[in-house]
Parts: structure tokens; C-alpha cells; sequence
């Protein structure tokens, strides 16, 4: 089975959330990479409805 586009960048999107939240994990430009991947995903969400 394909998993779609959007599900891959959601996973990531939620992993790095659960991961700085929980661990404190942080690295530079953190914000604008989770940032990123939110857009992305929604993005592709918007676009496959």
C-alpha cells in the first residue's frame, strides 16, 4: 500500500513536536523547519481533497 505525501510530512510534523516538547530537543532554525513541514502538509492535504 502507498502511503501518501501528506501523511510523511504529518508523521515528521508530529514526531518533532513530541520530540522538543518531551526531551527539549532544539537546533538551529527548529522553529522554522517544524514550520515548514506544517505548511507542507497542509498544503498537500488541501491539494489531494
Amino acid at each position: 500500500m502507498r502511503m501518501k505525501l501528506w501523511t510523511v510530512f504529518l508523521g515528521l510534523w508530529l514526531i518533532m513536536q513530541g520530540l522538543m516538547g518531551v526531551i527539549g530537543l532544539s537546533f538551529r532554525y527548529d522553529d522554522v523547519i517544524v514550520g515548514t513541514l506544517a505548511i507542507i502538509a497542509g498544503v498537500l492535504i488541501f491539494i489531494r481533497k
